[in-house]
């Protein structure tokens, strides 16, 4: 059966531009410019997905999704937005949405989008066929079923990157540092007794650890001098604003402690919750390394970035200080930050 996607935003030409490139990607394509028309065409056919654009006027694509999901809870939908909102790719998320994506500009992304949700959609119906033959198909199927496993958890942190993008978005200063605190920590856990699960989770925890910094405003996180001590305290509201984003959110659980304390200081002298040692959870350790090391070395509005050699320097006298000294010791031993520096995305 043909792939069918609905396309729902009240502005005809997005939806026009929309259906002409997924036509000509080899979809079968329906719009509406209203939500009374999209439930219309969403009652007489059945489609494979719906693009949503969560500002429409009669009805928010958050209150749409919740209506799709519960006539069916299978049913994919990817809300499309003009600028980027966390809390609403995060409601969205909560609400099973696939993906949340920016107004087309950029066509291909959109398609990929399309690909990447159809080809889960496939993937989650053959699962669901060789879990009822489980019995007969285990030997033939076993390679095939981990194949399909991997895509669903890369799907998954796909969206995470999305999320992580939305975050460095806020300030153009630290485009990329989520990415680059995620190789780092990953580096560093790879020189330490990290089941798969455990660096699975560590690197979800990298990817998200600043999302507090959507709720913190623009012209403190972009101010081109140095903070006030009122305004260095507000910024150190991040964490906790972070853990409010996230909680309640079953999949983002095990990641809270990485959010909440990745400012915590070895000797007890850091924040939200001045733990003192290992206290302190491990990947929040690890991470902390990673986040001094890439702020660093990247530029600031108030400076330039530091050169390598002064970095290190200046990591080494947080020795068993501000860092964990044996996880310090790794990452300067094993000179981790010796290919890092070299990837054009780390300054």
């Amino acid at each position: 059966m043909e792939d069918r996607i609905l396309i729902v935003d009240d502005e005809e030409m997005i939806c026009s531009k929309l259906a002409q490139r997924l036509t000509h990607e080899g979809y079968t394509c329906d719009t509406a410019n209203s939500m009374e028309e999209a439930f219309n065409h969403f009652y007489k056919y059945p489609f494979s997905l719906i693009i949503v654009n969560i500002e429409m006027p009669e009805m928010d694509g958050i209150e749409f999704l919740k209506r799709v999901k519960a006539m069916n809870t299978k049913n994919l939908v990817v809300m499309m937005t003009g600028y980027p909102q966390i809390e609403k790719a995060v409601e969205a998320v909560r609400l099973g949405a696939y993906d949340f994506i920016i107004k087309p500009e950029d066509l291909d992304l959109v398609v990929l989008s399309v690909r990447r949700a159809l080809e889960k959609k496939r993937l989650e119906k053959e699962l669901e066929i060789y879990h009822k033959n489980l019995e007969n198909l285990v030997e033939e199927r076993t390679s095939r079923l981990q194949d399909a496993y991997r895509v669903l958890k890369k799907t998954r942190l796909d969206s995470v990157t999305v999320l992580a993008g939305a975050i460095d978005a806020k300030d153009p200063y630290t485009r990329g540092h989520s990415d680059r605190v995620r190789k780092i920590s990953l580096e560093i856990a790879a020189h330490l007794d990290f089941t798969e699960d455990r660096l699975e989770v560590l690197e979800y925890g990298a990817l998200l650890h600043d999302i507090g910094k959507i709720g913190i405003k623009d012209e403190v996180l972009q101010k081109p001098g140095r903070l006030s001590s009122k305004e260095y305290k507000y910024i150190q509201e991040h964490p906790l604003i972070g853990v409010k984003i996230v909680e309640g959110i079953d999949f983002f659980k095990d990641k809270i402690p990485m959010i909440r304390n990745h400012h915590e200081h070895f000797d007890g002298s850091g924040y939200p919750d001045r733990l003192v040692g290992e206290a302190i959870p491990l990947e929040a350790r690890i991470i902390a390394i990673a986040d001094a090391f890439d702020a660093m070395t990247s530029m600031r509005p108030h400076r330039k970035a530091m050169a390598i050699g002064d970095v290190l320097m200046e990591m080494g006298r947080g020795r068993g200080k501000q860092f964990d000294s044996k996880l310090l010791e790794i990452f300067l031993e094993e000179k981790i930050y010796g290919e890092l520096v070299k990837m054009p995305d780390a300054m």
